[in-house]
């Protein structure tokens, strides 16, 4: 599958982006792969396989990043050809932007480099999706100058993610308003259904979370019009090495699935 016939079925039915927060162990990064598409051929559901080489922005310098871009991208590239699943991962530099897009079908932007026009940019001129994830501090109508950033760039595939907004210390909420609003812009809203539950640094040198609301907001912000979730999972979510508190078990995954795609045919109808 191209990115073009990739974003082609985003715009037209719902989907699903999954996998470890982190890329762990190559292993690891392949048995997720192979479980998550043989859900996504059980649902009929399409699934794009997530997971990051580099964590720039975990809450401790001493806590676990990634193995690094070489390392990663192979392993991403590995997934890719195996599974067939696409992939997508996150950049932090426009200096990585061309060099990832060779491996992956969807760049990441992550929430606190929403609003660098340098990263946007660079991204949008490869001509993979581009999924921009929407900053804790920045009001959904706001992702309207990040969309248009990544057009005017000449890239009009543009994925937007709610995750969450920051409510006082340690904590996020979510407005489910964020995805008409955001859908308004003409592009799909996918909704973060893990890192919505995130207590950020609630655990003093790392984040908490609460993985029991991911499948209460993912319901919700379904019904409000997402047209994809985004999971985090993981076998054993604590033993993960990144963000294991707010990512879901694996094998809850495709039992959660099945009640997605049950509200996505009601609000389809």
């Amino acid at each position: 599958m191209n990115t073009t016939d990739l974003y082609e079925i985003s715009t037209q039915g719902p989907f699903i982006i999954a996998g470890p927060c982190v890329i762990e162990k190559r292993e690891l990064s392949l048995s997720i792969a192979r479980e998550l598409k043989a859900i996504s051929e059980r649902l009929a559901l399409p699934v794009v396989f997530k997971s990051s080489f580099d964590k720039a922005n975990r809450t401790s310098g001493a806590s676990f990043r990634g193995p690094g871009m070489a390392e990663g991208l192979e392993i991403l590239s590995e997934v890719k050809e195996t599974t067939g699943l696409p992939v997508i991962t996150d950049i932090h530099w426009p200096e990585q932007a061309a060099t990832v897009a060779k491996v992956v079908d969807v760049l990441q932007i992550p929430a606190f480099l929403c609003r660098q026009t340098d990263l946007l940019a660079a991204a949008a001129k490869t001509d993979r999706i581009i999924n921009i994830k929407k900053g804790q501090f920045l009001a959904p109508w706001d992702m309207k100058n990040a969309v248009e950033k990544v057009r005017e760039a000449g890239n009009d595939k543009i994925w937007l993610t709610e995750r969450g907004a920051t409510y006082g210390y340690n904590n996020l909420v979510v407005d489910f308003r964020s995805m008409p609003i955001m859908g308004g812009f003409g592009v799909p809203t996918v909704f973060d259904a893990t890192h919505s539950v995130q207590l950020p640094g609630g655990q003093g040198g790392c984040s908490g979370g609460q993985r029991e609301y991911v499948p209460v907001l993912a319901r919700a912000a379904v019904a409000a019009g997402a047209r994809g979730v985004f999971l985090e999972v993981h076998p054993d979510p604590d033993k993960a090495l990144c963000d294991g508190p707010n990512s879901l078990y694996l094998d809850a995954v495709e039992p959660l699935l099945e009640q997605l795609k049950a509200i996505w045919e009601i609000v389809d109808a």
